[in-house]
C-alpha cells in the first residue's frame, strides 16, 4: 500500500498575529511546554495529535483538491481524543517543527522532499508489487474451479478492506514531526516496541524471499531459453546480479516508470500465453519434472481430490497472490491513495480470475507454477520467458528497495546511528547492503528451488500476517488505546499526557475494550470487535498454512527433479 504526506507551507504572519483567545493562549502553552516531548517518549496521544495537525495541514495547502472517499473514512474515530489546540489555525504549521533541534528539522525537510509520488505512480507500485498472475492457475489446479473461483472471491476482499486499514492507521499516525517510514513504525505505535522489532524482520524476511521468488521464477525462464543447457543454480545466480545493479536506485519515485512498464508487460504476456496455450499441448515433459505425472488426458476437476496438504499449499499460493499490502512512504497526497489501490485491486482480481479458469480449463493437472512455461513449442516458450524474464527483474527490484529501506532505516540509521539514505556516505552503506541483500535471496532460492512451495511457505508465513492479520490486529489495538483516552484530561501540545488511570487500572481496560461510558458509539466498537475476530481466523488460517505448505515441500522434493544448489531445473 502505497501512503505518504505532502509538504507544508509557511504561515502568514499577519493572520499569525490575528489568532487571539484560547488560541494564543493554547499556542503559548505549547511553546512553553514543547521542549519536554524532546525529552519523553512520545505516546499515542502525541501521534494522534501531530497526525491531526498533518491532515488539517495538507488540506490547506491543496485547496483545489475535491474531498473524496478518502477524505470521509478519516473521519472515522476523529474526536475521541480530547485537544486543547485549534487545529485550523495558522499556528498548526509551526507546531510540527516546535522545539526541535536544526538537525531534526533538516531531517524532516529531507524526509517532505522524498514525498512526491503521485496517485497514478502509487497505482502502478501496487499493481506491480501485487499483480503476480502466472501462478493462479496453479492455484485453481490445487483446488479447482469452484474452491478457487471462491477463495479468489473472499481473499481478494479481505485484502482490500485490510489495505484500507492500513493506509487509515498511516493518515491516524503519520506526521512530519513523527513521520511513518515504514511497517514497522505503525506497529510500534499500535502495539509496542517488542512487536515492532519482530514485524522489523517478517517484513524484511517477506521481501528477501519475494526476490528469492522472482530470481526463480526468472531463472527458470533462463533455463528453458538456454534448451537447459545452462546449470539452473546458475541461471539463479545470472539474475542476482541483475537484481544487484538494479537495486541501486534508491527512492520509488524513480521505480515508478519502470513499474508501470512492468504491468504492461505482464498483460501481454498473459494475452500471448493465453493464444499459445490454446493451440499447445501442454508441456508433459515441464509437468514430469515438477509432480512427477505422466502424459495423459487432461483432467479437469470441480473439487480437487489432491492430498490436504497440497489444497492448502493451494490456498496459500491465492495468499500470496494478494500479498503486498505494505507501506510506501512516499505518495504527494495520501488521502488519494484508495483510489489507486481500488483501482489497482480491481485489475488484479479480474487478471486472476479471468487468466486462472483460462489456463486450468486448457492444461488441468498439468498446469505448471509459472503458467505460461507450460506451452510445449519452444519458439512459444521463448516469447513469453523473454517478456517474463524483464516483468520479474523489475519486480525484484521493487520488492528489494523496500525490503533494503526496512533494513537501512531500522538498522543502519535507528540501530547503528549511520548516514541518512539520501546522503553521501549513505550511498555506500545503501550499495554494500543491496549485495548482502541479493545474495541471501539467492541461498533461499537455490535451497528451495520449486516456485510454487516457496510462495505457499511464504504466503503463510509473512504474506498472511501482512495482508490479513497485522491490519486488523493493529486497527483494534488502536481503537482500544484511542476508546482509553476518551475520559483523559485535554492535549495540550509538548506537554505531559493526563491520563486519569494507568494500564494497570482495571478501569482503563474497560474503557478502551468497550467504549466510554460518555460516547459508546456502538457502530465503531461493533467496527473495532470485527476486526479482532478477522485478525485470529488469519492467525489461524496461517498456522494450517505453514504445516500444509511444509508437507509440500518435502513432498516437492521427492517428486521433483530441481535439488538443493543443483544443476537440475524444476520445468
Amino acid at each position: 500500500m502505497v501512503i505518504a504526506s505532502s509538504g507544508t507551507t509557511a504561515p502568514d504572519p499577519i493572520a499569525l498575529s490575528e489568532q487571539t483567545g484560547k488560541v494564543e493562549s493554547a499556542f503559548s502553552a505549547a511553546r512553553q511546554n514543547s521542549s519536554s516531548l524532546r525529552h519523553r517518549k512520545p505516546v499515542l496521544e502525541d501521534y494522534v495529535f501531530y497526525a491531526e495537525l498533518q491532515r488539517a495541514s495538507d488540506k490547506a495547502s491543496d485547496q483545489k483538491r475535491k474531498p473524496n472517499i478518502g477524505d470521509r473514512l478519516y473521519q472515522l474515530a476523529r474526536g475521541i481524543l480530547p485537544v486543547d489546540f485549534d487545529l485550523s489555525s495558522n499556528t498548526a504549521v509551526e507546531e510540527q517543527t516546535e522545539a526541535l533541534s536544526d538537525l531534526e528539522i533538516e531531517k524532516v525537510n529531507a524526509w517532505r522532499a522524498l514525498r512526491q509520488a503521485s496517485w497514478s505512480g502509487a497505482f502502478y507500485l501496487c499493481t506491480t508489487d501485487i499483480l503476480g498472475p502466472f501462478n493462479a492457475p496453479y492455484a485453481f489446479r490445487q483446488n479447482g474451479y469452484v474452491p478457487g473461483t471462491l477463495l479468489y472471491v473472499f481473499m481478494g476482499s479481505m485484502a482490500f478492506y485490510c489495505g484500507g486499514l492500513l493506509w487509515w492507521l498511516y493518515v491516524k499516525l503519520d506526521s512530519d514531526r513523527f513521520p511513518v517510514k515504514s511497517y514497522s513504525d505503525i506497529t510500534e505505535r499500535t502495539a509496542g516496541k517488542s512487536l515492532r522489532f519482530l514485524v522489523t524482520w517478517l517484513v524484511f524476511i517477506h521481501m528477501i524471499v519475494n526476490v528469492a521468488t522472482t530470481s526463480l521464477s526468472a531463472a527458470q525462464s533462463l533455463h528453458q531459453l538456454a534448451h537447459g543447457h545452462i546449470c539452473f543454480v546458475v541461471s539463479i545466480i545470472v539474475w542476482i546480479i541483475v537484481g544487484c545493479v538494479l537495486n541501486q536506485i534508491r527512492t520509488l519515485k524513480r521505480y515508478s516508470w519502470l513499474a508501470s512498464s512492468a504491468i504492461w508487460i505482464n498483460i501481454l504476456v498473459i494475452f500471448l500465453s493465453m493464444g499459445f496455450i490454446a493451440h499447445s499441448p501442454p508441456n508433459y515433459a515441464s509437468a514430469k519434472a515438477s509432480y512427477g505425472i505422466p502424459a495423459g488426458p487432461v483432467i479437469k476437476q470441480a473439487f480437487a481430490t489432491y492430498p490436504f496438504y497440497e489444497r492448502i499449499n493451494g490456498v496459500m499460493n491465492i495468499v500470496y497472490a494478494y500479498g503486498g499490502a505494505t507501506i510506501f512512504p512516499e505518495m504527494r497526497r495520501p488521502m488519494d491513495f484508495l483510489k489507486a489501490f481500488s483501482i489497482a485491486q480491481a485489475l488484479i482480481f479480474t487478471i486472476y480470475i479471468v487468466y486462472g479458469l483460462y489456463v486450468y480449463s486448457f492444461q488441468g493437472q498439468y498446469t505448471l507454477a509459472v503458467a505460461f512455461q507450460g506451452v510445449s513449442r519452444y519458439s512459444w516458450q521463448t516469447v513469453g520467458n523473454v517478456f517474463n524474464l524483464i516483468s520479474t527483474i523489475i519486480a525484484g527490484g521493487l520488492y528489494g528497495n523496500i525490503g533494503l529501506k526496512i533494513l537501512y532505516v531500522n538498522f543502519i540509521e535507528n540501530f547503528l546511528k549511520g548516514p541518512p539514505l539520501l546522503s553521501a556516505r549513505g550511498r555506500y552503506c545503501w550499495s554494500a547492503l543491496v549485495i548482502a541483500f541479493w545474495w541471501v535471496g539467492f541461498i533461499i532460492g537455490a535451497a528451495i528451488p520449486q516456485v510454487q512451495t516457496l510462495s505457499g511457505m511464504v504466503g503463510a508465513v509473512t504474506n498472511m500476517q501482512f495482508t490479513y492479520s497485522f491490519p486488523t490486529g493493529f486497527t483494534f489495538l488502536y481503537l482500544v488505546q484511542l476508546d482509553a483516552t476518551a475520559e483523559d484530561g485535554a492535549y495540550v501540545p509538548g506537554s505531559e499526557s493526563k491520563r486519569i488511570d494507568p494500564w494497570r487500572q482495571g478501569s482503563r481496560w474497560k474503557r478502551g475494550l468497550f467504549g466510554s461510558a460518555k460516547a459508546k458509539r456502538p457502530m465503531l466498537q461493533a467496527w473495532k470487535w470485527f476486526n479482532f475476530v478477522i485478525c485470529l481466523a488469519a492467525l489461524a488460517t496461517a498456522g494450517l498454512g505453514i504445516y500444509g505448505s511444509g508437507l509440500s515441500i518435502a513432498a516437492a522434493f521427492k517428486s521433483s527433479a530441481a535439488t538443493s544448489f543443483g544443476c537440475a531445473a524444476p520445468v
